[in-house]
C-alpha cells in the first residue's frame, strides 16, 4: 500500500508536535509544560527530524475534535502539505473519541501524513498501526465514560450536601462562600418584580417600569426584557432553596448541554439559605406563569413539539430592521367591517424595551431599538408598484414570444429534424447525392453484389425521400386533426404569459418570495428591497411610501443592480406609450401615486 521511502523511518522526516490538557488546572498545566520538554527530549534522538511547529491545546476536552482549535489547524496545514508526520506522546492526548481517531488518522494517512504515538509506539503506517490503534482509542474513550461516570456520582452526592452550583450572580444574593447572602438594595427589585406580576403586568411592562425607575440587574446595568424578567420569577432559588436537574449533558463524547424544559422534573433542595420570596407567593406567580404559556409536549425533558411554530408569513421571513433584529406580526385593526388589517413590531424593541422609554428615563440608548410598528399595507404597495415596474416591459417581449410560438410551435413535433433551416437540409440532400454516386462506381467497378447495391441505394434514396418532404413542409401548416390541440396549447401559453406579466392587485405571495430575498428597513416609511433577478443577478431597490392608505405616494430608487449606468424617470397615466421604450434596470428614479399611476420619461 505504502512505497518503501514512505515506510523508511530514518529519512528526513517535517516533523511537528501535538500536546493537550483536559482542564486549565494548575496540576494540568504543569503536565503540559512536562509533555513539551518531553517533544524536545524527542528530537534530540531523532535527528533526521526538522521540527517545524507545534499545537497545544490547553484545558479542552479529547472526546470532541471540533472543540479543539489547534488540532483543527494542524490538520489543515497537514491538507497544506506544511508537514509529513505528527508526534503526539500518547493515544489519549491525540483523541479520547474512537471514531475521530480512526476517521483523522485516515484521512491524514490518505495524505500522506503519518502519526506516531510515541508510548504505545504506534506508526500509523505500519501493517498492524490500525488495530493496534483501535484498541487503544477505544481502551481511551472508555476511561472518558469512567471519568463521567464518577462526575455524575459526584454531583449526586453533592446534591444530597445541598452544595451550590455556578458563579453566584443571582439578582437579589450575594456568594458568601458556600452559602447565599441577601442583598437587601437587589432582594428589593426581585420583590417588586413578583408584585406587578401577580398585579397582572407582562414581562415587558415589568422591564418597563423597572427602567424608567433605573432599577439594575444582577450585572449592574439598567437593562431589562421580558425573559430575564420571567427567568427570576421561574427561578426557586428565591424561596431560599438549591435547585439541580436544569441541565444536563446528553453523553460523555458530545457533551452537548441539554436544557431540561420539564419543570416537574426540577430537583428543589431543602431550605439551605434566606428567602426572598415566600413559598406561597413564588408558587402563585409560576401557577400564573404556567397559565399563559401554551402547550408544549416534553418527553424525557426535552421538548418533542414546540410551543412555537415556524413563521408561513412572508414579510417576517424577510423583513430586517435597522437594529438587525426581526419582526413579529400583529394586529394593526380592523375596518368597519371587521376585516383585519396587520403590521409588524421589531423583537428587539418588543423584548427589550424601546429607546424612547430609555430617553425619556434619561438612560444610554445604546442598541436599543424605536423603530415603529410597520403597516402592511406600505410593504404590499411598494412590492406591486416594483414588479409592475419590474414587468411592464415585459409585456412586449411576452407578445413577440407569443408570436415565435404560434408560428414554430408543434404539440407532437419533437424531432430534432423539425428544427433544421432549409439550408441545412438541402446540404445533406446533396451530400446523400454524393453517396449514390459512390455506390454506382463500386457496382461497376465489382465491389459491391448487386444485391448489397440495391440494398444501400434504396436505403440512401429513402433518405433524400425524407429531407425533400420536409424542406416541403410550410411552417404555418398545422395537421387538421391537431388543429384543436394545438389552439388549447398556445391559449394556455397565452394565459400564462399574461398573468406572469399582470400585476393588478399585487404580485403572488409565492412570486414575491422568490424574488425578493430580504427587506431592510430604514424607518417605517423607508424600505429596501432586495432582489434576486435571477442566479447571478441581483439589485437593490429603495421605496418610500408618504400619506395615508387611500392617496399614498410611492417613490421608487435603484440603488443597486443597474447594468449600464443609464437613467430614466416615467411619468405614467393609466399605461406609458408604446412608442417610448426603456430599460427597467437602468432606473434610478420612478414616483408613482396610489390611485392613480403616473410615469414620466425625460
Amino acid at each position: 500500500m505504502y512505497n518503501n521511502i514512505m515506510l523508511d523511518r530514518n529519512r528526513p522526516r517535517q516533523v511537528v508536535f501535538y500536546g493537550r490538557v483536559s482542564t486549565d488546572h494548575e496540576a494540568q498545566l504543569s503536565a503540559l509544560e512536562n509533555q513539551i520538554q518531553w517533544y524536545e527530549d524527542q528530537k534530540k534522538y531523532h535527528p533526521n527530524w526538522n521540527v517545524v511547529d507545534r499545537y497545544i491545546d490547553e484545558g479542552i476536552t479529547g472526546t470532541q475534535a471540533k472543540k479543539r482549535p489547534s488540532f483543527l489547524r494542524m490538520i489543515a496545514d497537514a491538507k497544506n502539505g506544511k508537514f509529513d508526520l505528527i508526534v503526539t506522546r500518547e493515544v489519549c492526548r491525540f483523541a479520547r473519541n474512537t471514531m475521530d481517531t480512526l476517521s483523522f488518522t485516515r484521512e491524514l494517512r490518505n495524505i500522506g501524513v503519518e502519526v506516531f504515538f510515541v508510548e504505545d509506539n504506534i506508526w500509523t503506517m505500519d501493517g498492524d498501526g490500525e488495530l493496534r490503534l483501535s484498541l487503544m482509542a477505544t481502551l481511551a474513550q472508555d476511561e472518558s465514560r469512567k471519568v463521567s461516570e464518577r462526575v455524575r456520582a459526584g454531583q449526586m452526592v453533592s446534591r444530597e450536601k445541598g452544595i451550590l452550583y455556578g458563579n453566584g450572580n443571582i439578582l437579589g444574593y450575594n456568594k458568601v462562600g458556600e452559602t447565599y447572602v441577601v442583598d437587601p438594595e437587589q432582594a428589593e427589585t426581585v420583590r417588586m418584580i413578583f408584585d406587578l406580576y401577580l398585579q397582572g403586568l407582562g414581562g415587558k411592562k415589568i422591564g418597563d417600569e423597572l427602567t424608567r425607575l433605573h432599577y439594575k440587574n444582577a450585572s449592574g446595568a439598567v437593562k431589562w426584557d421580558s425573559g430575564n424578567i420571567l427567568r427570576i420569577i421561574r427561578n426557586a432559588t428565591y424561596m431560599g432553596r438549591v435547585v439541580y436537574n436544569k441541565s444536563h449533558n446528553n453523553n460523555y463524547l458530545d457533551q452537548r448541554r441539554i436544557i431540561n424544559q420539564d419543570e416537574d422534573t426540577y430537583i428543589i433542595g431543602e431550605k439551605k439559605f434566606e428567602a426572598i420570596i415566600d413559598e406561597d407567593k413564588w408558587y402563585k406567580a409560576n401557577a400564573m406563569r404556567r397559565s399563559k404559556k401554551k402547550p408544549t409536549l416534553v418527553v424525557g425533558g426535552t421538548v418533542l413539539r414546540s410551543r412555537c411554530n415556524p413563521s408561513t408569513n412572508m414579510w417576517t421571513n424577510k423583513l430586517i430592521c435597522s437594529c438587525g433584529s426581526g419582526f413579529r406580526r400583529d394586529l394593526w385593526g380592523k375596518n368597519k367591517a371587521g376585516v383585519p388589517s396587520w403590521g409588524y413590531r421589531c423583537y428587539n424593541k418588543l423584548n427589550h424595551g424601546s429607546a424612547k422609554v430609555r430617553r425619556e428615563a434619561r438612560l444610554d440608548t445604546t442598541d436599543f431599538c424605536e423603530m415603529k410598528m410597520l403597516p402592511q399595507w406600505r410593504l404590499d404597495l411598494i412590492a406591486e408598484h416594483i414588479f409592475e415596474d419590474t414587468f411592464v416591459n415585459k409585456r412586449a417581449v411576452f407578445a413577440k414570444v407569443l408570436e415565435l410560438v404560434k408560428k414554430y410551435y408543434r404539440p407532437d413535433d419533437t424531432s430534432p429534424e423539425t428544427h433544421k433551416s432549409d439550408s441545412e437540409i438541402l446540404a445533406e440532400i446533396k451530400a446523400l447525392e454524393s453517396k449514390i454516386d459512390n455506390l454506382i462506381d463500386m457496382r461497376a467497378e465489382g465491389v459491391l453484389t448487386k444485391e448489397s447495391f440495391t440494398q444501400k441505394h434504396s436505403k440512401i434514396q429513402a433518405e433524400i425521400g425524407e429531407k425533400k418532404r420536409l424542406l416541403n413542409v410550410s411552417a404555418e401548416e398545422v395537421p387538421k386533426d391537431n388543429a384543436e390541440s394545438f389552439k388549447a396549447s398556445i391559449r394556455n401559453i397565452e394565459q400564462t404569459l399574461h398573468a406572469m406579466s399582470d400585476f393588478k392587485g399585487g404580485a403572488s405571495a409565492a412570486f414575491m418570495d422568490k424574488l425578493i430575498s430580504s427587506v431592510q428597513v430604514v424607518n417605517s416609511n423607508s424600505y429596501i428591497f432586495n432582489i434576486r433577478y435571477s442566479e447571478n443577478y441581483t439589485g437593490a431597490i429603495k421605496g418610500n411610501v408618504n400619506g395615508r392608505r387611500n392617496k399614498a405616494v410611492v417613490n421608487i430608487d435603484e440603488i443597486t443592480g443597474s447594468p449600464d449606468g443609464e437613467s430614466a424617470s416615467r411619468k405614467r397615466k393609466n399605461a406609458c406609450p408604446d412608442d417610448q421604450p426603456y430599460r427597467l434596470l437602468s432606473l434610478t428614479r420612478i414616483n408613482y401615486n396610489s390611485s392613480e399611476l403616473i410615469c414620466t420619461y425625460d
